[in-house]
């Protein structure tokens, strides 16, 4: 699948959620799901249909995938491998995706949102376990620490989301330090502990067909 490009409140509104993908303006009046709360397209504003099974399967599917910002391939690798992890296939996958270095840093918040977490991890902003590490999809593990590397804690777009993560909130997996530029995953994120209103078991049972 190509990289989508075009007005990120439409994926919303398609969605018929929000998926937080503009950073601090999805929390003032100025979103664009809070000014237009349905469909985008010509018939939009229509009632929406009822869904089949495949509808909703698909809808939640796509929904993650937006959320995190992933193509087709690299969604269906994460499903595999929850599938071979042990536990629940749903919670796994869900696991698998948040421990991803690009949403760590946007977690923490030292980035707006997961499209700006992800160009700041490219770009070497971040040390893992003192390591620079510029891949947006590796893996965080239990007790990482990931700290802003020296020459990044004067650059603009970090200061500015860490000055607004009061407001965004961190979640209790994590522990930020915000004096000190650094986070760290002190536990692995469980299904209580992500609040997305995401039903990952429809996912499963889409890919499992």
């Amino acid at each position: 699948m190509a990289k989508y490009s075009g007005p990120v409140c439409r994926l919303c509104r398609r969605e018929d959620t929000k998926l937080f993908l503009k950073g601090d303006r999805c929390y003032t009046d100025k979103c664009g799901y809070e000014r237009r709360a349905y469909a985008p397209g010509q018939h939009g504003q229509a009632r929406r249909r009822k869904l089949s099974n495949y509808g909703s399967q698909l809808r939640e599917k796509q929904k993650l995938k937006r959320m995190y910002g992933l193509a087709e391939r690299q969604f269906r690798g994460y499903y595999h491998k929850a599938t071979r992890m042990k536990g629940v296939a749903g919670e796994n996958l869900l696991q698998l995706l948040e421990r991803r270095l690009d949403n760590v840093i946007y977690r923490l918040g030292f980035a707006s949102d997961h499209a700006e977490a992800r160009q700041l991890v490219r770009h070497g902003h971040f040390t893992v376990n003192g390591k620079k590490v510029n891949i947006p999809s590796f893996l965080c593990g239990l007790n990482d620490s990931i700290v802003v590397r020296e020459p990044s804690k004067k650059v603009t777009r970090i200061l500015e989301s860490l000055g607004a993560v009061d407001r965004r909130g961190v979640p209790k997996w994590l522990q930020l330090d915000k004096d000190n530029f650094q986070g760290k995953l002190v536990t692995l994120p469980s299904r209580e502990d992500l609040t997305m209103t995401v039903r990952e078991q429809l996912v499963v049972e889409l890919y499992s067909k």
